[in-house]
């Protein structure tokens, strides 16, 4: 039998799963974050779109700032998991780093949140990155792979470059960051669309071509 308090709840009072309710409102802070950046996203909005209140916001969350920062950890999280599941271990060394180069184009490419949202934490020089603990650093699952891969492809002999994981990874995430973060004024200023669905595949084989040229180029006596 439903009970008297239950019937007289509005429906956008209804009593909540609390993690459900949690979630739903990380979801949603995400976009909005990612949209607006910390100064601009508004809990009130939040609020609104979860059907919830700007107190419950507070109580489940404690303030805009933590709130801002449980999303970030959740996004970077979200990646550390998805690096999990790419396996390069049976793959011979070229092979391996254009995969890895391929997977962190598809990556960026489908989840342009996270790359707006890492953007608005640039302009604010990682102030909340840095203050929060528990953030993925060098434990990050693709950058142990970029290590195992090239020390492989250094032993075979295929891998010629001074070059470490961190300084590749940048060098991979700095196109397909581009390609996402800067497709509009790219657009506006040279008439190229970076996500046009034809082109697509052509990039995706640029940054795999560029990782592995480089890797096995000879380096000059400059």
């Amino acid at each position: 039998m439903t009970s008297g308090i239950a019937n007289n709840l509005e429906p956008g009072q209804r009593q909540r799963d609390p993690e459900r309710t949690k979630f739903e409102i990380l979801n949603v802070a995400t976009e909005e974050f990612a949209n607006r950046g910390f100064a601009g996203a508004r809990i009130d909005e939040i609020a609104a779109k979860t059907r919830t209140t700007k107190r419950m916001i507070y109580y489940y969350f404690g303030s805009k700032e933590k709130l801002y920062v449980a999303t970030l950890e959740r996004s970077y999280e979200n990646i550390r998991v998805t690096e999990q599941n790419v396996d390069v271990a049976s793959l011979d060394p070229v092979s391996a780093v254009r995969q890895l180069a391929e997977f962190t184009f598809d990556r960026h490419e489908g989840n342009p949140t996270f790359s707006r949202l890492v953007s608005h934490e640039n302009v604010q020089k990682a102030q909340f990155v840095t203050a929060a603990s528990g953030f993925p650093g060098l434990d990050r699952p693709i950058i142990k792979m970029w290590e195992q891969v090239l020390e492989r492809g250094r032993d075979d002999g295929v891998f010629h470059r001074d070059i470490d994981a961190l300084d590749l990874h940048m060098l991979v995430s700095s196109f397909c960051f581009f390609r996402i973060n800067n497709r509009y004024t790219f657009k506006a200023n040279f008439g190229r669309n970076l996500v046009q669905k034809s082109r697509r595949p052509m990039y995706r084989q640029m940054i795999g071509d560029v990782v592995v040229e480089y890797l096995t180029s000879q380096p000059s006596d400059d």
